[in-house]
């Protein structure tokens, strides 16, 4: 919680749930970032937060952009991106998605089977694209290695027909997991990367571009290593394995960009204690906020990302609770095996803030379940 998104709450008190963003601490993170990897092109995750007056900051700043979909294509161009400036990052588009990047002038596309490179090969011929490798996610706490990423020997191939099929085989990405809080894993895949580097080049491919993802955390929690320290990590490996032919690096931060910079405020809608079954001693505490899993708090699956959580009463006597949205829906529960405790004096009514929440909330929101009004925002 900084000064001014509390000031902003004390002044305008506005409606719960809702999500405000400081575009400031945005540029801020942002600035950190280039200057702890200053060889490396900053590509945003759009996907962590939309928001035009994010992605505007951003363009001010001369970001690149990692894009998810057409759709998010389209918001970056509507936000004064270059097109040159975008990538299309997903492996899994639509053929009318890539076509409709290409015609708009994106000329940057990541693949990792030989059905996605034939699509890129028909809808945007000639484009620069890279492969991306499978690597562990040991450490993160949102892995993404079952869905995405292919075996090295399979890249290979796919990289040798990329060029064989007219498209220019620029280079090879891979991604740690989101929340990445071991930075030996960044060390790890630029090796497996590496080594394949080293094959593609004796194919003959000019194979020049490193992406090394995204991953860099937000402390929610947990302590987590700076971003020097991620910075540092990266630079030994990048010096060990590639020496002074130093390949193009470029970086897909999202949630490191835009999650310190965003506070959820909430309402208590109730709280609790329901008798066990078969009676005898009272059940746990459980807070019920006005916001959960379906409105905008997906990342609480599987206790994955725990949010600090700021209430009235910070400092007074705490005890167990288990937390949940408030929705008729068994799932909706945010909090029941992460030893939360909260002040006993909490009481229905009272607003509750949910810090470090300014990415993967506001897209991660449903549109009306249950009935409930999609998460208000506000960017300041």
């Amino acid at each position: 919680m900084n000064p001014k998104i509390a000031s902003f709450l004390a002044d305008y008190t506005p409606a719960t749930p809702c999500l405000v963003v400081d575009v400031d601490q945005v540029e801020l993170r942002y600035c950190e970032l280039e200057a702890a990897l200053p060889l490396a092109r900053i590509y945003y995750a759009v996907k962590a937060n939309p928001a035009l007056p994010v992605l505007q900051r951003l363009v001010s700043l001369g970001s690149c952009f990692d894009s998810a979909s057409w759709e998010e294509v389209a918001l970056c161009l509507q936000a004064g991106a270059d097109p040159s400036a975008i990538s299309f990052g997903n492996t899994i588009k639509k053929a009318s998605a890539i076509a409709s990047a290409h015609a708009a002038g994106v000329s940057m596309f990541a693949f990792d089977s030989d059905e996605e490179l034939e699509k890129l090969a028909r809808h945007a011929p000639g484009a620069r694209v890279y492969c991306r490798l499978l690597v562990e996610n040991a450490g993160a706490d949102w892995p993404l290695s079952r869905k995405f990423g292919t075996t090295v020997d399979h890249a290979s191939a796919l990289m040798l027909r990329a060029r064989e099929l007219g498209l220019d085989p620029y280079g090879l990405s891979f991604h740690v997991g989101s929340q990445q809080t071991d930075t030996a894993a960044y060390e790890a895949a630029i090796s497996r990367a590496a080594m394949l580097f080293t094959d593609l080049a004796a194919a003959g491919l000019d194979i020049r571009m490193l992406n090394l993802g995204g991953g860099f955390p937000t402390r929610y929690r947990d302590d987590v290593p700076e971003i020097d320290q991620f910075a540092a990590a990266i630079g030994r490996a990048m010096t060990r394995h590639f020496g002074n032919a130093l390949p193009e690096m470029v970086v897909e931060p999202g949630r490191f960009i835009v999650g310190d910079a965003g506070v959820v405020s909430s309402e208590v809608v109730l709280v609790s204690r329901r008798g066990l079954p078969g009676g005898g001693r009272d059940g746990v505490r459980w807070v019920y906020l006005d916001i959960g899993r379906f409105g905008g708090l997906a990342e609480t699956e599987g206790e994955a990302i725990r949010y600090r959580i700021r209430t009235p009463h910070d400092g007074a006597a705490v005890g167990p609770v288990a937390i949940a949205g408030p929705t008729c829906d068994g799932a909706d529960i945010l909090y029941e095996r992460s030893g939360y405790r909260l002040p006993l004096d909490l009481a229905t009514g009272e607003r509750v803030e949910l810090l470090s929440t300014g990415a993967y909330v506001s897209t991660y929101c449903s549109t009306r379940f249950n009935g409930f009004a999609p998460l208000a925002e506000h960017y300041i």
